[in-house]
């Protein structure tokens, strides 16, 4: 691939999720705009340190990126306000980065290598309940006005229940990463499941 620009955050994109974006940098207007131009995504990159935005000098503090992302396509964008722009992005294929550097006006840039997207498969049948949970959190959401994820939902998929599961649990940022890295959604799911067991949010 070309290089990739990146919009390095405080949080993970998953293959499948939904990510809102109030862009207010120059360096990310500019962004956003050859992206749409071009018709290419942009890589969100969780940040191991330092911050999103630039300081008054510049600065973002010492950055250290994670080395797996996920593409982010833009699906809509509003400019209500000069400047500001309201981006709506879905995330697609998982990437990764190698020799990450920073152009004169602060975007980051990476050399991207697409991951294999996960291998379609049927959650395993001990994971019934926690596939059953995610059909209840999303009613109970939908009851509220909330639309939490992208159709179609798709809970014949390993990957997809655990994606979406991790976009919702209340764990760290670092588990998210390594969850969103791992190659087997099976396992992904495992985990998921793990951990909702653990919390005594299902059971069997």
């Amino acid at each position: 691939m070309a290089a990739l620009p990146l919009f390095p955050l405080r949080t993970v994109l998953f293959p499948g999720g939904r990510l809102n974006l109030k862009v207010f940098e120059a360096r990310y207007l500019d962004m956003v705009g050859d992206c749409l131009r071009q018709g290419r995504p942009f890589g969100v990159v969780c940040l191991q340190a330092g911050g999103e935005v630039q300081r008054k000098d510049g600065s973002t503090g010492a950055v250290r990126l994670h080395d797996t992302g996920v593409q982010a396509h833009i699906d809509e964008v509003d400019a209500e306000q000069a400047g500001i722009l309201h981006i709506r992005c879905s995330g697609r294929e998982r990437f990764a980065l190698s020799q990450p550097r920073q152009q004169a006006d602060g975007l980051w840039l990476a050399d991207a290598t697409l991951l294999p997207a996960d291998e379609a498969a049927e959650p395993p049948e001990d994971t019934a309940a926690t596939v059953q949970s995610l059909r209840e959190a999303i009613e109970a959401m939908r009851r509220e006005g909330a639309e939490p994820f992208i159709p179609p939902y798709q809970f014949g998929d390993a990957g997809w229940v655990a994606n979406r599961w991790c976009e919702i649990l209340p764990i760290s940022l670092a588990a998210k990463q390594k969850l969103m890295a791992l190659d087997d959604p099976v396992t992904r799911l495992k985990l998921v499941d793990d951990f909702l067991r653990k919390q005594g949010v299902v059971d069997d």
